[in-house]
């Protein structure tokens, strides 16, 4: 059967991926959408939309005979499922065949055969697939630990634990069970050694319906957050040839044993020592697929497409080069990840021989609290390692991005670690490093771009027309003397007060700022001389160009806030007023949300007068997958409540209030460290 119009169960970044592919192949395009994302990238860029009404996963892109409707409604003769959200639901699959319609993925079998981590791994067992071997959590002793505790079924973390005491498993036990219940209907919970230091490598295959099986070379994808991938690259380096021979043989082997059609990618940890161990297979298209099609130049999209409609596979393609991939998150690695939401302003990326930007955004687009908070990947591939490294390392360096708070710097300086420089990755790569490398010292001259920022303000504002200098008491602005501007860097809150003044020249001037010289200023660019050498700085505020409704240039929605670039580094400040305003305090002992979220649920008999303790979970919050816990600042009463199950919240709302017990605070326990006011749980 030849596909004419396919629809995408899914949003965002892969919608719009299948999308480019199903363009190249002239078939027509139908997007779903929910009400959060009416005016998203991949409605605006499909040839045909349906909404499924409500804004929540569960009400919309989970509702798989919503989607099996949209595709009648629409007259879609396929339907593919990208990943995540249905796309290695079995029953979903099957509703697809039943009506009629093309499914773009596996047969419904190989699904339901790998649905389960405990059964697929007796499958791989008996094909041969090297294994870690389970632990009965019943019997298990201290030689057991570590043991690690996942989900039989789903993945992405939840229901995930790792445990280190054998005290500690009864209650962890129960814990991954209800997360896995929660997230995937199943609380099934399995044991088995947790590997120190390893590494997790994969394989991607390719079948179809005339016995031919591709493996199409390894990945590397160690570098995690919460067992979510951050960085991936192929060919999985610093391997020997008999382990890829091995890897590439049990995958093969694990796709026969299945009947595998399709795209499908065999998981594995390599142990320290160099011994491979199956994980799972994820029965779909991976997020991380594009550094296989740049190393092996195919479109595994269009491959899905070709085998699915019951055409053989080509001649197996030849390896070239090496491709890695970083996926740009709203998030804020410096405080445990915590996912952000609002105005994406300007998402840039340089377009260069080699480089490849998959995304759902563009600029102009709101982040919402719904979904995860990926923005785009961003994929380099050069003839080697070292080139793919620092081709990307430079292209997220120059690219610009204004709006929340993003891992964009992180990637960057974990590209130029020495660790990964060499290929020396593991699973705990971002446990060791994760200080130094968002620590602001390394966030090069923020005091400098503040300058450049005050500096460009002070010309908007000479060309502005306004009223007159404003006066505070005995305060005034008068231009030829020394003015002043106070700035907040974003996000870890170091403040800079810059002081400067303007000429009869009419050009702003840093006041008493020895080995620097302005060499030309304008409202959106600033050139220095600093020390003899220059730098170009190029400045905007939220008010350049934050979208109204209609997507048209529209009222600032965060005012004050300023992006600053320059050669090697970016900035984000937030201006703030001369004097402080009284009415910005909040009280001692308030406890304020740390990101826009849904409250799911509330500590136990939680109530104004309730005692409480420090460090004591209070409010559960949940936002773009990811679940954080709020605690008590300290011993003390619930003094105030304003939160509830099913509230949504919006950042710095006010949650609660505790009082402080008086009297000194307790001694803290030998070896304890600070918890702080908001802890996030392992996120999906």
């Amino acid at each position: 059967m030849t596909i004419t119009t396919l629809l995408v169960a899914n949003r965002g970044e892969i919608a719009c991926r299948i999308f480019r592919t199903c363009r190249d192949l002239g078939i027509t395009t139908v997007a779903v959408y929910s009400d959060a994302d009416a005016d998203a990238l991949h409605v605006r860029e499909a040839d045909l939309a349906v909404r499924l009404p409500g804004a929540a996963p569960a009400d919309t892109y989970l509702r798989g005979d919503l989607v099996v409707a949209a595709a009648r409604a629409a007259g879609a003769d396929a339907v593919h499922p990208g990943y995540g959200f249905l796309s290695e639901n079995a029953a979903f699959a099957a509703a697809v065949r039943d009506a009629g319609l093309v499914w773009v993925g596996p047969p419904v079998e190989a699904i339901e055969l790998m649905a389960s981590k405990t059964r697929a791994k007796e499958l791989m067992g008996g094909a041969g697939v090297p294994l870690l071997a389970p632990v009965d959590p019943a019997t298990a002793t201290p030689e057991d630990l570590p043991l690690l505790l996942k989900a039989a079924s789903g993945g992405g973390g939840r229901g995930m634990r790792i445990v280190r005491e054998l005290d500690s498993l009864p209650g962890e036990l129960l814990a991954a069970a209800a997360e896995a219940a929660s997230a995937f209907g199943d609380g099934e919970v399995f044991a088995e050694p947790y590997v120190e230091r390893g590494r997790h490598v994969e394989v991607q295959v390719m079948a179809d319906a005339y016995d031919t099986v591709w493996a199409l070379g390894t990945r590397d994808c160690s570098l995690q957050r919460r067992h979510q991938k951050v960085i991936e690259e192929a060919p999985a380096p610093g391997l020997d040839e008999a382990l890829r021979t091995r890897l590439h043989g049990a995958a093969v082997a694990a796709a026969r044993a299945v009947g595998y059609r399709g795209a499908g990618t065999v998981e594995f940890l390599v142990s320290a020592e160099g011994r491979p161990y199956f994980l799972e297979m994820n029965t779909r298209l991976q997020v991380e697929h594009p550094v296989t099609e740049a190393v092996f130049g195919v479109d595994l999209v269009a491959l899905q497409l070709r085998v699915a409609e019951g055409e053989p596979l080509p001649a197996p393609p030849e390896a070239a080069g090496h491709a890695v991939e970083a996926r740009l998150y709203a998030e804020d690695p410096a405080r445990d990840w915590q996912p952000q939401t609002g105005a994406l302003l300007t998402l840039e990326v340089p377009d260069a021989p080699g480089l490849r930007l998959d995304t759902g955004y563009t600029g102009g687009d709101t982040i919402g609290v719904h979904y995860d908070p990926m923005l785009a990947k961003v994929i380099a591939h050069a003839p080697t390692r070292t080139e793919a490294v620092r081709l990307l390392a430079g292209a997220l360096e120059r690219a610009r991005v204004h709006g929340p708070v993003t891992n964009r710097a992180l990637l960057v300086r974990s590209l130029r670690h020495p660790d990964f420089a060499a290929g020396r990755l593991d699973t705990g790569f971002y446990d060791r490093h994760l200080a130094e490398l968002t620590a602001p010292e390394a966030s090069g001259d923020p005091a400098t771009a503040a300058l450049a920022a005050a500096l460009a303000e002070a010309v908007r504002a000479t060309r502005t027309p306004g009223p007159a200098p404003t006066r505070f008491g005995a305060w005034r602005n008068v231009p030829s003397q020394p003015q002043f501007k106070r700035y907040r860097s974003e996000p870890d809150g170091t403040e800079h007060e810059i002081a400067y003044r303007t000429p009869r020249t009419g050009t702003p001037e840093p006041y008493d700022a020895p080995g620097v010289r302005v060499l030309a200023a304008a409202p959106d660019r600033v050139t220095l001389e600093l020390h003899g050498v220059t730098r170009h700085f190029t400045i905007a505020t939220d008010s350049d160009r934050s979208p109204g409704p209609d997507r048209s240039p529209g009222p600032d929605r965060s005012p004050g806030r300023c992006y600053v670039d320059t050669a090697g580094a970016s900035y984000t400040f937030t201006a703030l007023p001369r004097f402080t305003d009284p009415a910005t305090q909040t009280d001692p002992g308030s406890l304020l949300a740390p990101m826009p979220g849904t409250v799911v649920r509330l500590a136990e008999g939680l109530a104004p007068g309730a005692a409480v303790a420090a460090g004591q979970p209070l409010i559960w919050l949940e936002a773009m997958k990811m679940e954080h816990r709020v605690l008590a600042p300290a011993s003390g009463t619930l003094t105030a409540l304003h939160a509830a199950p099913g509230h949504q919240v919006e950042v710095g709302a006010l949650l609660a209030v505790v009082q402080e017990d008086p009297g000194p605070a307790p001694a803290a326990a030998p070896g304890s460290v600070p918890v702080p006011a908001s802890v996030p749980e392992e996120n999906a």
